[in-house]
């Protein structure tokens, strides 16, 4: 073969994948039909589960530059008639009581969140960080080629043919690639998945929406931040010429169709309600509530991931984060069936854990599309909501559920920890054992036929002993070694080496 694995996709979910890989010795190849990274305005953030594993990763001193730089950014947007400009340490504040939005209703505030909610520091973050799609994705570039991955743009998977030891891909140039696994990662309209007939149930769109980077000539007539108007939903910034409308009759006509001045001004004044004129677009993209969920994330040699496994509209930013997950999730359990440690069912285990996952988001994100609709019914059920969110329950439930803070894996054990992100508050050393690619155990002497695969690790203050797989979650906790422990190490990490 000539590649253990190869990535269709470029993107954020593709180069996480090939960083994952890389970093554990695995020969990778992305293919990329692009020449260049897509500049389209995209995601603006990434949750706090994200967060956490790419600072695993090594990524955050970085990535908080990017973050600083873009509430530099936001600064005017924030301003307010007759007082001073807010400081880059007032906007540093106030990210940290934000906790995103739900149906553009701002009242998720991760500052409340009581000390001893069963989330509170898992993972360590109070909130996301304000990076755009963009600076993620040359970050991870360079990660990549760092670890010696191979990037090919320009470069088209066209078919591929699966036989019993692995995959020949056929690319556009006429090459013929060999590989032992395909990941499709290359987006909602995957060619992959497609080719190798992915059941891809869902709902159907029924708004059609505009995200534009814009110069207008009197953008102090439009309201800022998100504004539900009487034809539609208004989003204006947080950094300046940044536009959104969604308008809820029907989806586009043609969504292929080029962008024009002309569309986009049209949306705009007509759900503003003004007679703003673009004068320049920087960036456009169009898009729908389409909601779809592949049933299986694998079939036989090829997998999914990101956008390819499920698409759904942008609300709540959990696409790219959702992607973030799904190839930390693959990534250690590839190389462990590559590197010959994986037990019986490992591969089959990213489908059961993270199908569920992408499930609620498909959830969450329709729902919040029902909280956006116009009409007094709508205006009711958003003013209960609003009441709801404002407790201390209901306040901590969502921000749990808009951070990823709360995704949680069904695995076997019965501490209350197994299946949680792990609790990084209160843990030193978590970033350099889990980033090589091994899995951790805190407070626990590992067992000596484990010892190639699990590496030791001081008790976390106030925790119990517990047992962390490479993606960052828990898979056995309690106060000593015990059976279950024992179950768990065979199940992740497979049967001991013998002496």
């Amino acid at each position: 073969m000539d590649y253990d694995v190869v990535i269709a996709g470029a993107g954020p979910t593709g180069l996480m994948l090939a960083g994952e890989l890389g970093m554990r010795g695995i020969a990778t190849l992305v293919l990329e039909r692009g020449t260049e990274p897509d500049p389209t305005v995209k995601a603006g953030a990434i949750n706090v589960s994200a967060v956490e594993a790419l600072r695993r990763r090594g990524f955050e001193d970085r990535l908080r530059e990017y973050h600083d730089r873009m509430l530099s950014r936001m600064l005017p947007m924030f301003a307010r008639e007759g007082e001073p400009e807010p400081t880059l340490e007032d906007m540093r504040a106030w990210t940290k009581t934000v906790g995103g939005h739900f149906g553009g209703l701002f009242t998720i505030d991760p500052s409340q969140v009581p000390a001893d909610d069963r989330y509170a520091d898992v993972p360590s973050g109070k909130g996301g960080w304000m990076i755009t799609q963009q600076q993620l994705e040359a970050e991870l570039a360079d990660w990549v080629t760092g670890l010696g991955v191979e990037v090919r743009r320009g470069t088209e998977l066209t078919g591929f043919t699966e036989q019993a030891s692995g995959i020949e891909i056929d690319c556009a140039s006429g090459e013929r690639i060999g590989a032992r696994y395909l990941v499709g990662a290359d987006g909602g309209r995957s060619l992959v998945r497609k080719l190798a007939g992915f059941e891809f149930p869902g709902t159907e769109p029924t708004l059609t929406g505009h995200q534009a980077v814009v110069d207008m000539d009197h953008p102090e007539q439009l309201p800022k931040s998100w504004n539900r108007m009487e034809h539609g939903m208004l989003v204006h910034g947080p950094a300046p010429g940044r536009i959104l409308t969604v308008e809820f009759d029907g989806p586009p006509a043609d969504r292929d169709a080029p962008i024009t001045v002309a569309e986009l001004q049209e949306s705009l004044r007509r759900v503003s309600g003004t007679e703003v004129s673009i004068t320049a677009v920087h960036s456009a993209t169009r898009f729908t509530d389409n909601a779809r969920q592949v049933t299986d994330y694998r079939r036989g040699r090829v997998f999914l991931a990101g956008d390819a496994a499920h698409v759904h509209s942008p609300f709540g930013g959990q696409g790219l984060n959702l992607g973030i997950g799904d190839a930390v999730n693959l990534g250690w359990k590839l190389a462990a069936a590559l590197h010959g440690t994986a037990p019986e069912g490992l591969l089959d285990s990213y489908t059961s854990e993270r199908h569920p996952v992408g499930a609620r988001v498909l959830e969450i994100t329709r729902a919040q599309i029902a909280m956006m609709r116009p009409g007094p019914e709508v205006s009711a059920l958003r003013g209960l909501l609003v009441e709801l969110m404002s407790t201390v329950d209901g306040n901590t439930y969502f921000v749990n559920l808009m951070s990823g803070r709360a995704h949680h894996y069904a695995l076997p054990g019965s501490h209350p920890l197994v299946g949680a992100q792990l609790p990084a508050a209160r843990i030193e050393d978590d970033v350099t054992l889990l980033r090589t690619g091994t899995g951790a155990l805190f407070g626990a002497e590992v067992p000596p036929g484990w010892a190639d695969r699990v590496t030791p690790a001081p008790a976390a203050a106030g925790l119990p002993a517990m047992l962390a797989r490479p993606d960052g979650f828990v898979a056995w906790a309690g106060e000593e070694p015990d059976a279950e422990l024992e179950t768990a190490l065979r199940t992740w990490f497979g049967e001991p080496s013998s002496p």
